[in-house]
């Protein structure tokens, strides 16, 4: 396939959850910044990636637009997995993580994208055999802060069918209320982003232990230390879960002969080139893949093709907030705790152009 051209939209969506908006990222979370790329061929097909871009949107927009996209406009690209390696190489000079890696992520799902269209299948059937036609997912609650509020949207997801529940409270008073409205069936996790130090997490391990934690996720930094992980999973008993914010599978290669979750994130890690390398890597090594998806554009539905693909794969991550609107009106959101996988060609995103108008940076 020829590349004719290659845009960016950066897009604002607000959104609703019913927390006070601070304490997962640097500043009062109530938008969805989306760094959406859309890449056309000579032939008139259309790919569509994301690059990660919550808190960074201008710059992996810049980063796609200035560093990544000058080097595919004109190409005819056919080995996709090679192509990836050469943008990482030649744009090591900036870094090869972070913001390089969100850039080259976001055009490697739309490559691929592309590809799948290109043989009329969905992602998910390009990449395997007989892929999963549906998959579990779990609740991805925000951070509230408060008990009564854990405890009330623990509950409530429980009654709307999921079997699973993710809290992202770091305080053992507010951990407790979740397992209290989620009720002694449901499974439940923490997203510790880091915030334990290594003491307090020897002294708190304990008690995720006894309230049966599913995993407990990034408990101290760097969330990339093999050795400390490793050691807390084996010392405590309870599986450890890293890798949201790894790029590429060198980073995973580090952690996956350690913990037992990896956690690529398709916008992150290098887009599905390098989620699929860190696949391979989790069953080489006996580790399990649970994705990092708190999204709502390509990268959910990238994750989704992904996910159906690789039988390693556990449950999907659905973000428990509300968007004022999605990208793409067809989304396939959770029932009962279980979510459908499109089949239609490429990953099936296909966005609504007035939603794209509407809300444009």
């Amino acid at each position: 396939m020829k590349i004719k051209s290659v845009d960016v939209i950066p897009l604002q969506i607000p959104f609703e959850d019913g927390s006070p908006g601070v304490g997962l990222m640097p500043t009062k979370w109530t938008k969805l910044d989306i760094a959406l790329v859309r890449i056309e061929t000579e032939d008139g097909l259309v790919g569509w990636g994301d690059g990660f871009a919550y808190s960074c949107r201008r710059a992996t927009v810049a980063a796609i637009e200035d560093m990544v996209a000058p080097l595919l406009i004109g190409r005819e690209i056919n080995d996709l997995a090679a192509l990836n390696l050469e943008l990482q190489q030649r744009l090591h000079l900036h870094g090869r993580y972070g913001i390089t890696i969100f850039a080259i992520s976001a055009v490697d799902i739309a490559l691929w994208d592309l590809k799948a269209k290109t043989e009329g299948v969905s992602l998910a059937k390009l990449l395997a055999d007989k892929p999963k036609t549906s998959l579990p997912a779990y609740a991805s609650l925000v951070r509230y802060g408060e008990p009564d509020l854990v405890r009330s949207f623990s509950a409530k997801v429980v009654d709307e069918g999921y079997s699973t529940v993710k809290l992202h409270e770091i305080a053992l008073e507010a951990i407790e209320a979740g397992r209290d409205g989620a009720g002694a069936a449901t499974k439940i996790s923490t997203d510790v982003n880091c915030n334990w130090s290594l003491e307090f997490a020897r002294k708190i391990m304990p008690e995720m232990k006894r309230l049966d934690l599913y995993w407990v996720e990034e408990p101290v930094f760097p969330p990339d230390d093999a050795e400390v992980l490793g050691a807390l999973q084996t010392e405590y008993g309870v599986p450890i879960a890293s890798g949201e914010n790894a790029c590429t599978s060198v980073e995973f290669a580090r952690t996956a002969p350690a913990i037992h979750y990896l956690q690529p994130s398709v916008t992150k890690v290098g887009g599905v080139t390098e989620f699929l390398k860190v696949c391979d890597l989790a069953e080489r090594h006996g580790a399990k893949i649970m994705p990092h998806a708190p999204y709502f554009g390509p990268g959910y539905w990238a994750t989704l093709q992904l996910m159906a693909a690789r039988g390693i794969c556990e449950q999907f991550e659905h973000l428990y907030v509300t968007p004022d609107a999605y990208l793409d009106p067809s989304i396939p959101l959770p029932e009962k705790g279980v979510v459908a996988v499109p089949d239609r060609p490429g990953i099936g995103f296909e966005p609504n152009p007035s939603t794209l108008d509407r809300y444009r940076i």
